[in-house]
């Protein structure tokens, strides 16, 4: 692989000293492929943070949660991850559409361990893993050009309390967001949104 660095990154390092520790972390531990160990801590993990841009370079980052595996491993260059409703506004995938260079964030708090992932995303609203993810929009799959574990010591401790009720489930109805109920919202809303009329569904506020 050659270097992740550029001007920007020569000048700080060389202003801190630290251009041959960089080189020596990037021989030895960036890679492309997804190894065992990456796939376990990938797919253990119940949430990432994603940082997209859209085409004049301009970023934002998200935060993608579910129940642990809803990342998936499908082989040493490629993860994917389903996409479900959300707040209609499409950052993160929209950019994707228009700039498929994507950074991921995978980090366990209670451990303290995080895995960083770069590469290049794709969205095909026909994808066949659509069908093993309840009521998803969409699959974005990613094939990885750098992997790499970041320094732990900065990583506060959090202990899960719950996780959200709102992610999909084949064994139970999805809630429906008390703000999509909303005055300011309900009148925009997509025609076949179950907030419209939730039936036997949950509001919930969180």
């Amino acid at each position: 692989m050659g270097t992740g660095f550029h001007e920007g990154s020569r000048t700080l390092q060389d202003r801190f000293d630290t251009r041959r520790l960089a080189d020596r972390i990037d021989d030895l531990l960036v890679h492309d492929t997804i190894d065992e160990g990456d796939r376990a801590f990938i797919e253990a993990r119940d949430m990432f943070f994603l940082a997209t841009a859209d085409p004049d370079g301009r970023p934002t980052c998200s935060y993608k949660g579910g129940e642990p595996g809803f990342v998936r491993v499908l082989d040493e260059h490629t993860l994917a991850y389903p996409s479900w409703d959300g707040n209609g506004m499409y950052l993160s995938a929209g950019n994707v559409l228009l700039n498929p260079e994507v950074g991921m964030l995978f980090v366990d708090f209670a451990k303290g361990h995080r895995l960083r992932l770069e590469g290049t995303a794709s969205i095909d609203l026909d994808d066949p893993l659509l069908a093993e993810h309840p009521e998803a929009q969409l699959v974005v799959r990613v094939r990885a050009r750098r992997v790499y574990p970041n320094c732990p010591r900065y990583i506060h401790r959090y202990e899960l309390v719950r996780r959200s009720r709102f992610v999909p489930r084949e064994d139970c109805l999805t809630p429906v967001p008390e703000w999509k109920r909303s005055d300011w919202a309900s009148d925009v809303l997509p025609a076949a949104d179950p907030a419209r009329d939730p039936g036997e569904r949950e509001v919930l506020g969180r």
